[in-house]
């Protein structure tokens, strides 16, 4: 499939899009994968890709309306390097950085109601790199190995490894980290209704991983893309416009 076979919302620059997926290995373009209808990457690279080229008309996220905004630089596809050359490193759905702020988002559409969770971690993870000020993810990261916690629904464990990544990149640039789940709550799957239950645990979740990541360096927030959606601005007709795209494309 070549980006000719995938209709992106207007706005976003395809070119650009389509390079960095490719970059990051996921095969999301020449697969297809991207035009399937549970596609997680297409609903971000769709919201996300739309402001590389304005960053400054990106709205901000209400629960960090308290950072120095407007943002200075929106990506999608970034990979946050950890302190090591080899091995893997985590690739983030989107990456908006401030004058004082980096923001990691992780971004889910249909994952938390249909993909079993993994709790693996090599051993790279143990090595003495993060410091003291990310010792709720480490011991986050031992529990999860170990199987003391256990999630259905939310990846903690991409979670922990995208917030190491994360706070390497903060301190290569003097920055504050976050890491923001941005996820959507589809009411079908493949004409199945997704149950409010499942929806509701899946946010039961992500408070237990706020809760026990509090006070480690990489502040953890989340919110829903409606949620986030609905918080944007109407005075900016471009800005309305992109919103109602998402809307009608993804139904998030």
């Amino acid at each position: 499939m070549t980006q000719a076979h995938y209709a992106f919302l207007p706005g976003v620059p395809s070119s650009l899009v389509v390079e960095r997926l490719n970059a990051a290995g996921g095969n999301e373009v020449s697969s297809g994968k991207l035009a399937s209808p549970e596609s997680s990457a297409a609903l971000a690279v769709n919201t996300f890709g739309w402001f590389i080229e304005r960053p400054e008309l990106l709205p901000a996220f209400p629960m960090l309306q308290s950072l120095d905004w407007p943002a200075t630089l929106v990506a999608i596809e970034y990979c946050a390097r950890f302190p090591w050359s080899g091995g893997m490193h985590p690739w983030l759905d989107a990456w908006i950085e401030t004058p004082a702020a980096i923001i990691g988002v992780e971004s889910k559409r249909f994952e938390p109601f249909r993909d079993r969770k993994d709790a693996t971690f090599s051993k790279a993870y143990d090595r003495p790199v993060w410091h003291n000020q990310m010792g709720p993810y480490e011991t986050l990261r031992d529990r999860l190995r170990s199987r003391t916690e256990h999630f259905k629904c939310l990846d903690a464990v991409q979670l922990v490894k995208h917030a190491f990544g994360i706070v390497t990149e903060a301190r290569r640039k003097a920055k504050k980290p976050y890491l923001v789940y941005l996820f959507a709550e589809p009411n079908e799957r493949l004409g199945t209704p997704i149950s409010e239950e499942i929806k509701q645990r899946h946010r039961a979740e992500i408070a237990h991983f706020s809760q026990a990541t509090q006070g480690a360096e990489v502040e953890f927030r989340a919110i829903s893309y409606r949620e986030w959606l609905e918080s944007w601005p109407n005075s900016d007709v471009q800005l309305a416009g992109h919103r109602h795209a998402i809307l009608g494309r993804f139904c998030p």
